[in-house]
């Protein structure tokens, strides 16, 4: 190889124009090969710098950072560690997109403290002017410690500029931007006294990456004397990850500036103001549940009526005993009670999606980020909170994204307060039996009750999340950032709206389906099966009774439904727990369905229509009419003669299940992602006993 070329290493993230460059520079000048070993793609190519001096340019694979996850990614980074390659590069060039310059910066800072010769190459300059973007580049390269080629492939400007500064690479600056012994003082200060002329960046790169051995070092060798276990390396790697978005952060504060410019910029101008952008949020969902209330009153009517047919057509056609009443008294009932709230779930879905697909999501998470901060979170806590309306469980799971542990496992401790789609149902019943028709001045009440209950789940959130701020100390906690990509506005398209609605609709049907039916029939086998001369003459003694006040068949026969069901194995045990929820308004029939909702909080209403509905048949000039569980709920009394579903009972259902953890399932996930019992008991208990108190102070106060 010619003392006068130098080697060039082009790399950088996917999809930021480093192979058009390369195509610029190096012509037909270029051949592909694979790396020793390995089938992946070699990119060599020839360029003329200057009259006497050329370059031979290496095409990397594209990597997001030097922490590989695949096999090119991993090519790409062992091409750059190890100084007896005889491909080892005199200089890097990092490519980056001007519209993603924060994310593409990751990677030029940990190029940069290889100590290898590095230029940042700008590419799509000519976007800048539509997208409004302006760069101080003397003030970024002193900020970044290198020289900035800005240039357009697309208008070929900018590439003289590239070689004349790859020509000069020996005056480039090998300073790096990160000081790696700030993350654990004492064991790079062992690491650095072990191997002296290394740089401590490769090092570090080799002990926390997937690599065995790179040249003369060996992960082993490096590890022998002060080992990391994997998860104190995850850590360390989350810490390294704050300092390097420090760094970028202060770089790009005063030196990169984003105007928006057009339909755009109008459009964030308003969306994203500090003040009509919340009101105009608020008001959006507000329309949201607007749209939940009426336009889901027809379907949910089409299938309330069409499984009341069929349970009605199984009752005439199969004959009498234990299955049929499972399936007509137990299993349609407590599914109708389920699925006939299919149509509003699947309109919060189809809204949810609307505001992804549209890129006003994004807008929103960016907003929820000055909120957030105040409380101990950022933006990425955002991402589960909303996630959360559909299901706590994938919420908490998103939390990963999360780098700080601390900041991580507040948003999973107060991630359940946002209202999941399991909810939904039991807040709609509630809703229809206990407040007023109406409207507040445009809107409907009872739309406004609802967007309440969501707003206090927004509320307890953020305020669980402050008081966890406040108290909640740590080992090893530091401060995480958030970076999220505005996207452009777009028109929703119409498959992928269609296919979200139907997967998460399926997914709640099917997954809550499962438990549903399990508790339906538990509830129905406890309800129809008892022990005690009260439940075996439970016939002898409505008989009397029928004869003393003269009762018809159709007044005789609901008496006994409802004293077997009294006095029936789940009677008992619902009598056995009633004291407990008592304060709160509930009678043994409520008290039953809390218990069983904490195996999934669908079952609630579920479970309210298979215990109301035995002996539920009203028969009206001669033809049988199967009515539905709301209108049997508001048709229970209580022993002295008032509505058992009045306003302070129906209040103080809503703010035990807006605030308490009824789902093992959640349980479950949080003691997986914490590896803690201790935090999943300590959410547990705190949820649960603040629903309590706050169903208890409500039922006291309205009643």
């Amino acid at each position: 190889m010619s003392k006068n070329e130098i080697k060039v290493a082009l790399i950088g993230n996917p999809n930021v124009g480093k192979s058009s460059i390369f195509n610029i520079l190096t012509g037909m000048n270029q051949h592909v090969g694979n790396y020793p070993g390995v089938t992946v793609d070699k990119k060599v190519g020839f360029c003329k710098l200057s009259q006497i001096i050329n370059a031979r340019i290496y095409d990397l694979p594209g990597t997001y950072s030097t922490n590989p996850n695949s096999m090119d990614e991993k090519v790409a980074v062992s091409c750059l560690l190890d100084k007896d390659d005889i491909d080892f590069p005199d200089v890097v060039v990092v490519v980056a997109d001007v519209e993603n310059l924060k994310q593409n910066l990751y990677l030029f800072t940990q190029i940069k403290d290889l100590g290898i010769p590095t230029i940042l190459a700008i590419n799509m300059a000519d976007r800048m002017k539509p997208r409004g973007i302006s760069i101080d580049i003397p003030a970024l390269e002193a900020s970044l410690h290198t020289r900035i080629a800005l240039i357009s492939t697309r208008q070929k400007t900018g590439l003289e500029q590239l070689k004349e500064l790859i020509i000069n690479y020996k005056k480039l600056s090998l300073e790096p931007l990160i000081d790696l012994s700030r993350i654990d003082p004492s064991y790079f200060q062992s690491l650095k006294e072990k191997f002296p002329k290394e740089e401590l960046s490769k090092l570090w790169m080799v002990i926390s990456q997937n690599f065995e051995v790179v040249g003369s070092l060996r992960k082993v060798e490096i590890q022998k004397e002060n080992i990391k276990t994997e998860a104190e390396i995850k850590r360390m790697q989350q810490r390294e990850t704050i300092l390097r978005y420090q760094i970028i952060n202060n770089a790009l504060k005063n030196n990169y500036k984003v105007n928006s410019v057009g339909t755009r910029a109008l459009l964030d101008k308003i969306l994203l103001h500090k003040v009509w952008g919340y009101l105009i949020f608020m008001g959006i969902l507000l329309l949201i549940f607007q749209m939940i209330f009426y336009v889901s009153e027809y379907p949910k009517g089409w299938i309330e009526a069409g499984l009341g047919w069929i349970g009605e057509s199984l009752s005439e056609a199969l004959p009498e005993g234990s299955l049929t009443s499972l399936l007509v008294d137990g299993v349609i009932p407590g599914l109708s009670a389920v699925v006939s709230f299919v149509p509003q779930i699947a309109l919060l879905f189809f809204f949810i999606s609307l505001l992804e697909e549209s890129g006003y999501m994004s807008r929103v998470v960016f907003l929820m980020d000055r909120i957030m901060r105040p409380f101990g979170l950022n933006g990425k806590g955002t991402i589960p909170l909303i996630s959360g309306a559909a299901c706590a469980i994938p919420a908490i799971m998103a939390t990963r994204t999360i780098e700080s542990w601390r900041e991580r496992l507040i948003a999973i401790l107060v991630t359940p307060f946002i209202t999941c789609s399991a909810r939904l149902p039991i807040y709609l019943i509630m809703i229809k039996l206990v407040i007023p028709e109406g409207n507040y001045f445009i809107f409907d009440n009872q739309a406004v009750a609802l967007f309440a209950l969501y707003i206090l789940g927004v509320f307890m959130a953020i305020f669980s999340a402050w008081i966890l701020n406040k108290f909640l100390v740590l080992k090893h906690s530091f401060k995480s950032y958030f970076i999220v990509e505005m996207p452009t506005y777009k028109v929703p398209l119409a498959r992928n709206v269609l296919l979200t609605v139907y997967e998460k609709s399926k997914a709640f049907v099917v997954n809550a389906g499962k438990i549903i039916f399990f508790i339906t029939v538990l509830i129905w086998f406890l309800q129809t099966h008892g022990i005690g001369e009260k439940y075996n003459n439970a016939e002898a003694h409505t008989e009397a009774l029928a004869i003393k006040n003269s009762w018809g068949e159709s007044e005789k026969e609901k008496y006994l439904m409802s004293y077997r069901t009294e006095n029936s194995l789940l009677g008992n045990m619902g009598k056995w727990v009633e004291p407990v929820f008592r304060p709160l308004g509930y009678d043994w029939r409520v008290s039953i369905a809390v218990l069983g909702s904490f195996a999934a909080r669908e079952t609630f209403v579920s479970t309210l229509a298979t215990i109301y509905s035995l002996g539920d048949v009203d028969v009206e000039e001669g033809e049988a009419e199967q009515r539905t569980v709301i209108t049997r709920l508001k048709e229970e009394i209580r022993p002295d003669g008032t509505p058992m579903f009045n306003l302070a009972t129906g209040v103080s259902i809503l703010l035990f299940f807006a605030l308490a953890m009824q789902c093992i399932s959640t349980f479950a996930i949080v003691r997986k992602e914490t590896n803690s019992w201790k935090w999943a008991i300590i959410q547990w208990l705190f949820m649960t006993g603040f629903a309590y108190l706050s169903a208890f102070m409500a039922y006291q106060l309205l009643s």
